[in-house]
């Protein structure tokens, strides 16, 4: 045991040194980067409205897709951000309605574009300048929800204070590639919508970025808490990056911003875990991980292909994480604020799996990809510059689509203490059969759940017991009542209350004592999750080992010690499943939709079952998992400060 403790210790410190040796910054200077990025006048990524052949040479359905909804847009209303919608934020917490209304504004300047450049016959232009027009006379670009670095704090924007982030630094980006795209079209329509665009990203993009460094997206001062940089940096420096590339004319300021970018970048990259594990969850990882290629494309490309990581250990494992944290089709083993289901960027991860050279990656953005999808959800027009490379793409993209399988990995482990999780199932490429994922980590993460020692398990493609995932934000999910939602309590995730206490939040609060195999027969998870409970639930030891048999069954084992049994001790579980007792210590969990049946087993001498029927009310969970859920507990039916408990998992038998 002596000597695997060490050995941990000695790769640990070789993997960060590792990490570091990536520096993006130190890669090249200022000097170097002027001599060595192409001009913005001469940088051509895409083509412009006026080259008519490359555009007349896209997808023909998809061309006609984009002409149909530019037609709808230009007939809409440009609708207004009052006052009063953005002060809700503030007022009662709500920060759906103000962004509902903002993202319609950008997809309908993204949707006219593309139609113009696609058509090329000027009937989309005055639209266009319409919507250009009002977002360059919103008093902000950012959301209420993130406007509280300004000095007059929460409540509507100070003007003369832009604050550069996540969603400024995306609008910024919007119409940078406007402006590179129809310039000159615009210009017929007026001369002073570009000189407009150029004044306004200007202002409330590159020069507060340039000029400031305390936005603690940035990086550069790092955070009380300890923790590293999140999916904010790599994705606002990729919206920062578009704008100085395509807009920045002066070509020392240019390589200061995007040098500036490098910096900021590496403050995300330099830490990042050797393994690519992203401790927001699978679903962050679409501006976390993907994002950092964004970053890294945009270099390669500017650079014409001189500025080139791509070799790199570390950045192939952080395009590695997205399909290695896939359970099949579109779930995900959904770490945190990560949802149980979603949609993948598809281009982004096609082009990452190009970069690096993984064809699994390549056949993991492929499978099950149809034009309606890559072109349907409000994802897909998002960003200007990731719908652009999927419009150009798109029949590469879809070609051996139909031929394209999901890589399902027998095993995982991501080792990195802020994750430390596994995933195992029964064969490598099918879904039929069990899966099991559990983690240890800690609870400290960017997007924390209090879930140190959570599971989840699937038979044949369906969720049984379950990772609920997040609700639709509102101001207090970031805020010092963030774990009065029900949704960030242990008590409502895979794992034990303990004498009536919850895990806690906080870095202090991890796992010890991790282990993980995984043989031919099984893959078996332990860890010791005592640390994750506060002092007051006595807990001196609690060890969880989650233990997949392949072909025959899943264990959960958690043998405990407390000082004194003083409380309510219990087994919660979450399920989306219909519940069905057929025996004392037997309960039949049933998969609506397809029938499939797995049976829970436990010591009914040990542990005594209730049930609570959840109504979830949110729109975000309801897609993922329809109206309702289930909380199985499963409590202690004696006061023991010692004991061992088991949960098996396995199909049923008719």
């Amino acid at each position: 045991m002596k000597k695997e403790l060490v050995l941990s210790v000695v790769v640990g410190f070789f993997l960060i040194n590792q990490v570091r040796a990536l520096s993006l910054s130190e890669k090249v200077s200022k000097e170097k980067l002027a001599k060595t990025l192409v001009s913005s006048k001469d940088w051509k990524p895409f083509p412009s409205a006026q080259d008519r052949d490359a555009w007349q040479g896209i997808k023909a359905s998809v061309g006609r897709r984009f002409v149909e909804l530019g037609e709808q847009y230009a007939e809409m209303e440009i609708q207004t951000l009052p006052a009063t919608v953005y002060l809700q934020y503030k007022r009662v917490g709500n920060r759906s309605n103000y962004e509902g209304l903002w993202k319609k504004r950008r997809t309908m300047l993204h949707c006219l574009v593309v139609a113009e450049c696609i058509e090329g016959r000027g009937r989309f232009l005055d639209r266009i300048a319409d919507v250009v027009w009002a977002i360059c006379e919103e008093s902000s670009w950012t959301y209420p929800a993130h406007i509280s670095r300004q000095k007059a704090g929460v409540g509507l924007p100070d003007v003369d204070e832009p604050i550069v982030a996540l969603f400024s630094a995306e609008t910024g980006s919007s119409l940078a590639w406007t402006w590179y795209l129809l310039r000159q079209k615009l210009d017929e329509v007026s001369p002073l919508i570009s000189k407009r665009i150029e004044r306004e990203v200007n202002a409330r993009v590159l020069t507060p970025f340039l000029e400031r460094d305390d936005f603690g997206w940035m990086g550069f001062r790092g955070r009380s808490d300890g923790r590293r940089p999140n999916n904010w940096n790599p994705w606002i420096n990729s919206n920062v990056l578009t704008v100085s590339l395509l807009m920045e004319p002066d070509q020392a300021r240019r390589a200061e911003l995007v040098h500036k970018v490098l910096r900021s970048v590496d403050n995300f990259l330099v830490p990042y875990p050797e393994d690519g594990s992203c401790d927001e969850g699978p679903s962050y990882w679409g501006h976390a991980g993907a994002s950092l290629f964004d970053n890294l494309d945009l270099l390669y490309g500017a650079s014409a292909g001189r500025f080139d990581v791509y070799g790199q250990e570390v950045v192939k494992n952080i395009g590695r994480f997205i399909y290695r944290a896939n359970v099949c089709e579109d779930y995900f083993v959904n770490i945190g604020d990560c949802d149980g289901r979603f949609g993948i960027y598809r281009d982004l991860v096609w082009r990452y799996g190009a970069r690096i050279g993984d064809r699994k990656m390549q056949n993991f953005a492929r499978y099950g990809a149809s034009e309606a999808e890559l072109f349907s959800d409000e994802k897909a027009f998002r960003s200007l510059g990731r719908l652009l490379h999927t419009i150009f793409n798109a029949e590469k993209l879809l070609n051996g689509a139909a031929q394209a399988r999901q890589p399902l990995l027998r095993d995982v482990w991501l080792g990195d203490e802020d994750m430390q999780m596994m995933a195992a199932r029964d064969r490598e490429g099918t879904s039929d059969g069990l899966y099991l994922a559990c983690w240890a980590g800690h609870n400290g993460q960017s997007h924390n759940h209090n879930d140190v020692g959570n599971f989840i398990v699937f038979a044949n493609g369906r969720p049984f017991v379950i990772d609920v995932g997040k609700p639709t934000y509102t101001r207090q999910t970031f805020s010092s009542q963030r774990y009065q939602i029900w949704l960030m309590q242990s008590d409502y995730h895979n794992l034990p209350t303990v004498n009536g206490q919850m895990q806690q939040a906080g870095r202090d609060y991890a796992a010890k004592d991790v282990q993980y195999e995984a043989q031919q027969r099984f893959a078996r998870f332990s860890a010791d999750i005592s640390g994750a409970y506060p002092r007051q639930a006595g807990v001196k030891k609690w060890g969880r080992t989650a233990r997949l048999n392949r072909g025959g069954h899943i264990e959960i084992t958690d043998s405990f010690e407390l000082e004194q049994a003083t409380g309510r001790t219990a087994e919660n579980l979450m399920t989306p499943c219909e519940l069905r007792r057929t025996k004392p210590g037997e309960i039949v969990l049933r998969d609506s939709k397809t029938g499939t049946e797995v049976v829970l087993q436990y010591d009914a001498d040990k542990l005594e079952f209730d049930s609570e029927r959840i109504e979830l009310g949110d729109e975000r969970l309801t897609e993922i998992w329809g109206d309702r859920l289930y909380r199985i507990r499963l409590t202690g039916k004696r006061a023991a400060a010692q004991d061992n408990w088991m949960l098996r998992f396995s199909h049923a038998t008719r």
